[in-house]
């Protein structure tokens, strides 16, 4: 039997909303409408392309029960304009979900049965509906309470162990101590990502990766604070422990918000009328115990580059998506690499994270930051919640081999 060679799958394109604060600039945009959003500016931004030679939209959502509810990946799809003969579906890894879509999408090129999708993923954690449980017979008479939906476990099942439905903070708390990881380390990092963000949209950098969302006032991301400082940082108080380290200043906002990137195969560029910006070199998908979820990255990525035939020391550039400095800092400090590479552009601690839409922001930000500071190598990772990671491996195709 003939083994076939996979088809590179290559990202063409990447754009996203600015992230909008829990109750913010976004609470009253719809997911759907910021889904639809996205996809829209990447068909405008493609002229020459033809929506109908789009073979499939996979998108991202954590949520899944408020507005964005009935697959709004294919919902997002016809909002857009997308002729109806484009087929959706949603794909819900929690943080991971637009990464997990985007790496879906990549295995349909690659084995020749896609040539054109649009990925990416959506989060309004504002919007996101407090849920009731249905009652297990009419007429009850005890009370119930209604549960938010905007992050973390709901419902849980009972035969679910204790120690891993535990909050998402917790866990880091108790990842910062295994790592030795201080408050002080923790905040010089936050500080360090609202800088790097802030200087990265005064810069110009973001112009071309960001759309705004018509009828809202919002230029830029929203929870970025250029004015912060150490020790305004310091002041705040611990979030989950009364002697803990986390605080609202080094842990990432309940955000608001949508991504999508455009991968096609090689032949997919005269459909697209450009060349494509990356190659998708590799991607790991991993899972350890609940707890250990913000470690995650740290054997994804390595099994990434592995799967690529690449080393770390031939990497330019990591995205890696920071839910809390401290899990930020315990996967900076396990990989062999110079942490001012991580990151250049700021952070989700400063830009925001909408859960289903981060996945998408890293790996769109990965490749404009490998064109613009001409390395050939980088690596897009992602913590996720109840023990999981993904990377993906870009390389630079303007970068001689």
């Amino acid at each position: 039997m003939r083994t076939m060679l996979p088809s590179p799958a290559y990202v063409y394109d990447a754009v996203r909303t600015p992230f909008g604060s829990y109750g913010g600039t976004l609470a009253g945009v719809r997911p759907d409408d910021l889904a639809a959003c996205v996809i829209a500016s990447l068909l405008e931004r493609a002229p020459a392309l033809d929506g109908a030679r789009i073979d499939d939209v996979v998108w991202g959502n954590a949520n899944g029960a408020g507005e964005e509810n009935r697959n709004v990946g294919r919902m997002a799809g016809l909002l857009a304009g997308l002729p109806v003969s484009v087929p959706g579906t949603t794909v819900n890894r929690l943080c991971g979900s637009s990464l997990d879509a985007a790496i879906m999408a990549a295995r349909g090129i690659e084995t020749g049965d896609l040539d054109l999708v649009v990925t990416g993923g959506v989060e309004s954690m504002s919007r996101a509906p407090w849920v009731l449980p249905k009652p297990s017979k009419p007429y009850p008479a005890a009370d119930t309470a209604a549960v938010s939906t905007s992050l973390g476990w709901r419902l849980v099942n009972p035969r679910m162990p204790r120690e891993w439905t535990v909050s998402l903070g917790e866990c880091n708390e108790q990842l910062g101590e295994k790592h030795e990881i201080s408050r002080q380390c923790q905040d010089e990092y936050a500080l360090r990502s609202h800088q790097r963000a802030a200087d990265a949209w005064e810069a110009g950098r973001y112009a071309d990766l960001v759309t705004p969302v018509p009828g809202v006032d919002a230029t830029r991301d929203q929870a970025i604070r250029s004015d912060t400082s150490i020790d305004a940082l310091a002041r705040l108080r611990p979030a989950f422990r009364d002697d803990g380290a986390i605080t609202a200043g080094n842990a990432s906002p309940l955000s608001d918000g949508a991504a999508a990137v455009l991968l096609g195969s090689e032949a997919a560029a005269s459909l697209v009328g450009r060349a494509p910006m990356a190659r998708i070199a590799a991607k790991a998908a991993v899972a350890l115990d609940p707890r250990d979820f913000g470690y995650a990255p740290v054997d994804a990525a390595n099994r990434a580059l592995a799967a690529a035939g690449t080393e770390w020391w031939e990497v330019g550039a990591v995205e890696l998506n920071e839910a809390f400095a401290v899990q930020s800092l315990a996967c900076i400090q396990a990989w062999p690499i110079d942490p001012a590479i991580v990151n250049q552009w700021g952070g989700a601690l400063a830009i925001g994270h909408p859960l289903g839409a981060s996945g998408a922001r890293i790996l769109g930000t990965l490749a404009a930051v490998l064109r613009e500071t001409r390395e050939r190598w980088g690596v897009a990772c992602i913590c996720i919640g109840v023990g999981q990671g993904l990377a993906v491996v870009l390389e630079n195709l303007e970068v001689g081999r």
